[in-house]
């Protein structure tokens, strides 16, 4: 549902509203109760409302947080490095 920003011209007063398209516009100010409110212009906004919208379907790149990529990495138990050490060993250590 779209998020609408309005002003009301009496006391200044800017607040957001979600409403739908077919809603009327907001006419009265929650703060001075007066008829003097209007509509901004400004950049759209919505909100995903319901089942089906994922934290990733919108996401690029490293801003994706995938939980299966984290859950792989934590649940494989870490295996010990092997080091092949070819050198003749010098009987002492470092």
């Amino acid at each position: 549902m779209p998020i609408y920003d309005y002003k009301c011209s009496n006391c200044e007063h800017q607040f957001e509203l979600i409403q739908k398209f077919s809603d009327q516009p907001a006419e009265i100010c929650p703060q001075c109760s007066q008829k003097s409110v209007q509509k901004l212009v400004s950049a759209p906004s919505f909100r995903l409302k319901g089942g089906g919208w994922y934290e990733t379907d919108f996401k690029t790149g490293a801003k994706k947080n995938i939980v299966d990529a984290k859950d792989d990495k934590a649940s494989k138990p870490k295996e010990p490095k092997k080091t092949t050490d070819t050198s003749p060993s010098s009987g002492t250590e470092k």
